[in-house]
Parts: structure tokens; sequence; C-alpha cells
């Protein structure tokens, strides 16, 4: 199994996240909204900046400026936690832990009120050139999209693939890997065009409640990261992020 340092010599930026996806809309009173976010608080003193975002949508968290930090957001129907280049695996899930624990009594979250369960690992990968080059030469060389590329004055443009697998018998159990670039379509003839942008690799690990029986979400959040740092280790880092990695070294040589 890769520990943190393995991810974090890979990539520029390592964030994990979960996120519990709801059927009802999340509780919006001034009060009850306030309570939770103090509570957190409580726990990590350091998560002291509060802010409000369109549509009533709330957030928590550090300095960013720190490059390591944590945040927690409340949206319409969904909350989210996460941690921007932790120092442990157990850094990130000690804290999404807590907000699943609080969620129930806090905001009204039963295991009914759950439509699905995520569990995310994000990795972000620096480079001033053009994003799709990168993922079209890494990616697609040896598959069939490569043909389009033989046209004449053909280059990538729009190179963002996402895949969703289906990871138990039941398909409650999902996995999504997604690249994305950042580079735009529209200035397809300039060279640097993606600033500080990073091309961004996430993989998601999702769980739906069964339709029978009872749904307890820590113990799914557990197996859900268990399951996430496995294919990570054994899949995505050696046929998606090694290729990513060594397509941009070898064009910042050129």
């Amino acid at each position: 199994m890769m520990t943190l340092n393995s991810y974090n010599s890979l990539c520029d930026d390592f964030y994990v996240d979960m996120c519990i996806n709801t059927e009802l809309d999340l509780p919006t009173q001034r009060d009850t909204v306030l309570a939770f976010f103090e509570r957190i608080q409580k726990q990590f003193p350091s998560m002291g900046r509060f802010y409000r975002r369109e549509n009533n949508e709330y957030c928590l968290e550090e300095d960013r400026s720190l490059g390591q930090y944590r945040w927690v957001t409340l949206e319409i129907d969904r909350i989210a936690s996460g941690v921007v280049n932790p120092s442990s695996f157990e850094m990130a899930y000690h804290q999404d832990r807590l907000v699943l624990e609080l969620v129930p009594y806090m905001l009204s979250v039963s295991h009914l009120d759950i439509d699905s369960l995520d569990v995310t690992f994000t990795m972000d990968f620096d480079h001033t050139g053009s994003h799709d080059e990168v993922i079209a030469d890494a990616l697609f060389g040896s598959t069939a999209f490569n043909c389009l590329l033989d046209l004449p004055g053909a280059r990538p443009i729009g190179f963002s693939p996402a895949i969703v697998v289906a990871l138990s018998d039941d398909c409650h159990t999902q996995g999504r890997i997604s690249i994305e670039s950042k580079t735009s379509v529209y200035e397809p003839r300039k060279k640097e065009q993606s600033g500080d942008e990073a091309i961004s690799l996430s993989f998601t690990v999702r769980r739906y409640p069964p339709t029978s029986g009872g749904f307890d979400p820590l113990e799914s959040f557990d197996h859900q990261c268990r399951l996430a740092e496995e294919i990570m280790a054994e899949k995505i880092v050696p046929n998606f992020v090694q290729p990513l990695t060594e397509t941009i070294a070898q064009k910042r040589l050129t």
C-alpha cells in the first residue's frame, strides 16, 4: 500500500475529500448552521475563516496560504469535508468521521436522507503548456482516439476523460476517475494558456445506500477509504498518474 508521502512526491497538490449527498435540502436556520460549524471549530480551532457563498452555501476553513488546510462546506443538498495536502490519511479521515458523527443530530440527516456518500482523492499536476496535449500523449497514444490526431492540422483541444465503473454486483458501489484539462478550447493557438491552473486527476468511490436493510455511513466510509487507497495504488497510479508525470517531465525538457 502506498503512503501519503508517495502521493505527495508524484503531484503538486493532493486532496482527500468526503461528501454526503442528501435527498432533502439541508437546514439553513442561523442557529443550526452556526452551531454545526462551532462544533467543528471546537475540534479544529485553526479553522477560523467562516463565510457564506451564493445560494446560502456556507464554508469553514483554515488559512489557504499555508499550503495545507482543512475545510468543511454546507450546501443546499450536500455536506463536504476535505483536507488539502494532509500529512497523513488519518488526519483527513478524522475530520470526515467527525462530520459524519455530527450530521444526524445537528443537521437531522438520517440514513434515509443520504442519497450517496463519496470519498475522493485528487491529484493536481502543474503545467503551463497545453493540458490537453499532455493528457492525449500520456493516456490516448495507443487507443483508437489517437487516430483522429493523424488528421491534417489536428491537435488535442478537448481531452478531459471521465469513466465510471461498478465496484459491486448490485452497482451500489461505484468508482469514477476523471482527468480535467484547464486549457481553454477557445484559444487553441495559444501555447501558454493555463497560467497557474493544474491538470486534475480525481478518483471517487461512491456508495449508494442499499434498497433494503440499514446503512451505516461511518462503516461505509471506512470501507470506501480502504477501497479507494487500494485502487489508487494498484490501478490509478501506475496506469494514469505515472504516464501523466512522465509526459509532463518530457514536455518541460523540450
